[in-house]
């Protein structure tokens, strides 16, 4: 008679990761090429004379997934991505805040770019799927950015519309320009 398995205990039996490793999963083509005048959020105007919206793309890479990875997309309006922020350096643990004048807020209650691990996550309209190519509207993020991730946007999961938001609610939103 064969001897019971006993159970694994998956959160003791791990050990920690020193060190994590990840891979891009394809690319950001977006007409924002620096910072300046690129919207500090997806949700706020970018610059006009940028025209935004026009040609953003999330390109996947065809040596990571096939196009049975973005199959289901149709009819999902928005998409979270992940992305690595591969040109900020450094950070801080308190940061200017656009609107706070010379007031630095605590770096994780901001979402100020530069970040110990500086990793992106911004809610994209996902316009149409074209192979392994995702074109999206109201991108906040610069093109050649690498993507780490796509996720859909679930309202009933994702959405928290009575949450709190601190300092943030207090201030009031920053005007978009």
């Amino acid at each position: 008679m064969a001897q019971p398995i006993p159970p694994k205990f998956y959160a003791q039996d791990a050990g920690f990761p020193e060190a994590l490793t990840l891979r891009p999963i394809g690319v950001v083509r977006s007409p924002h090429k620096e910072r300046h005048g690129t919207p500090r959020q997806a949700v706020l105007t970018a610059d006009p004379a940028l025209r935004p919206d026009e040609g953003t793309v999330l390109q996947l890479f065809d040596s990571v997934l096939t196009p049975h990875a973005v199959e289901d997309l149709v009819g999902i309006e928005y998409v979270w991505v992940l992305a690595w922020m591969h040109l900020n350096h450094g950070w801080r643990n308190k940061v200017s805040v656009p609107g706070e004048g010379k007031r630095t807020r605590g770096l994780l209650s901001t979402r100020a770019p530069h970040r110990p691990n500086p990793i992106a996550l911004s809610a994209v309209r996902l316009v149409r799927v074209e192979g392994l190519a995702l074109h999206v509207e109201r991108s906040d993020l610069l093109d050649g950015t690498p993507i780490l991730d796509i996720k859909p946007y679930v309202p009933y999961a994702d959405a928290f519309p009575d949450a709190k938001a601190g300092w943030v609610d207090e201030r009031g939103p920053i005007p978009s320009g």
